[in-house]
């Protein structure tokens, strides 16, 4: 996912764009963008800041219907990564394994709602969130199929003063 169309900007079909690129601008070189099916695909034009139009929207009603529209683009028209880099979507399917060798699961989503990236492992009949941080993932092996984690210690939050026997 490459963004997302948020809300309507004006009456002539403009919409605000959330993108998901490193240069935010970026965005535009990488139209037509499509949605996570594949089938609809939108031409992006940008207008400056955050605003878009886009190809065949001109009205404030047809932008309003596209809110929320996840935006993708075709994997190969994506610049390769760097030599120690990868796309968060490599991550997807992999093994999660600590460092003593314990397979936790697959990695089924890495997620990022504003505080930094998450992977979601599944397996073994639990979910686990894991921090993608260096500290919890120091290794990541495409080409192996796997990363490795060190899980962080459980986080207990105390509860307030007088709040103890509050249940």
């Amino acid at each position: 996912m490459v963004g997302e169309i948020g809300r309507p900007h004006g009456v002539r079909g403009l919409v605000r764009l959330r993108a998901f690129t490193e240069d935010p601008a970026a965005i535009a070189a990488y139209s037509p963008l499509t949605d996570e099916s594949g089938t609809r695909r939108f031409a992006i034009t940008l207008k400056g800041g955050d605003i878009a139009a886009i190809e065949g929207v001109t009205d404030r009603d047809a932008a309003q219907r596209l809110t929320g529209t996840k935006l993708f683009v075709e994997r190969d028209r994506l610049p390769p990564p760097a030599e120690e880099e990868f796309y968060l979507t490599d991550l997807i399917g992999l093994i999660a394994v600590t460092e003593g060798g314990e397979n936790l699961g697959a990695i089924r989503a890495v997620e990022d709602h504003g505080a930094g990236a998450f992977l979601v492992v599944e397996g073994q009949g639990r979910e686990h969130l894991l921090p993608f941080t260096k500290a919890v993932v120091p290794v990541v092996d495409i080409a192996g199929g796997r990363v490795i984690v060190v899980p962080p210690g459980e986080i207990l939050v105390p509860p307030p003063a007088g709040e103890e026997h509050a249940a």
